[in-house]
């Protein structure tokens, strides 16, 4: 082979090499993205199902005849049909998610630490533009 071809051979090795790397780097970003997504459609699930919750007569399991003060208080995750962990988390293949509730709000909190991303939504009322949705990176504490 000629110093042509080789250089040919070496240059056309460098570009595929690049472009392997490129495809790696783009196919992680938009697996975060994803998950990211996921997290937030699991969050927003629960919140809306809080919120039916709440709107439920307590006759049927729900919460309306909490004061508006405490209008989550009782309200669990598995009240809401979801299944827990030990540590009162709801696990799925998107994250781990858990809800607390302080001075009338309700907060859901998913995360994913493979991922690094987490979601915060805070819940309170029961209008839709009563949800509000954060999403940013986890760091571990």
């Amino acid at each position: 082979m000629g110093q042509q071809q080789l250089l040919l051979l070496v240059l056309g090795i460098v570009i595929v090499g690049l472009a392997v790397v490129v495809g790696i780097q783009a196919f992680s970003e938009n697996m975060k993205k994803a998950n990211s997504d996921a997290l937030v459609n699991d969050a927003i699930r629960i919140a809306s199902d809080a919120q039916a919750w709440r709107l439920k007569p307590t006759a049927f399991g729900g919460g309306a005849g909490n004061a508006a003060a405490d209008m989550w208080d009782g309200l669990t995750l598995p009240k809401l049909g979801y299944t827990v962990n030990g540590d009162g988390a709801y696990v799925n293949l998107n994250g781990t998610i858990t809800m607390t509730e302080a001075a009338g709000v309700l907060t859901i909190t998913a995360i994913n630490t493979e991922q690094a991303n987490q979601v915060v939504v805070a819940v309170d009322g029961t209008a839709p533009g009563d949800i509000t949705t954060t999403v940013s990176n986890y760091v571990a504490s």
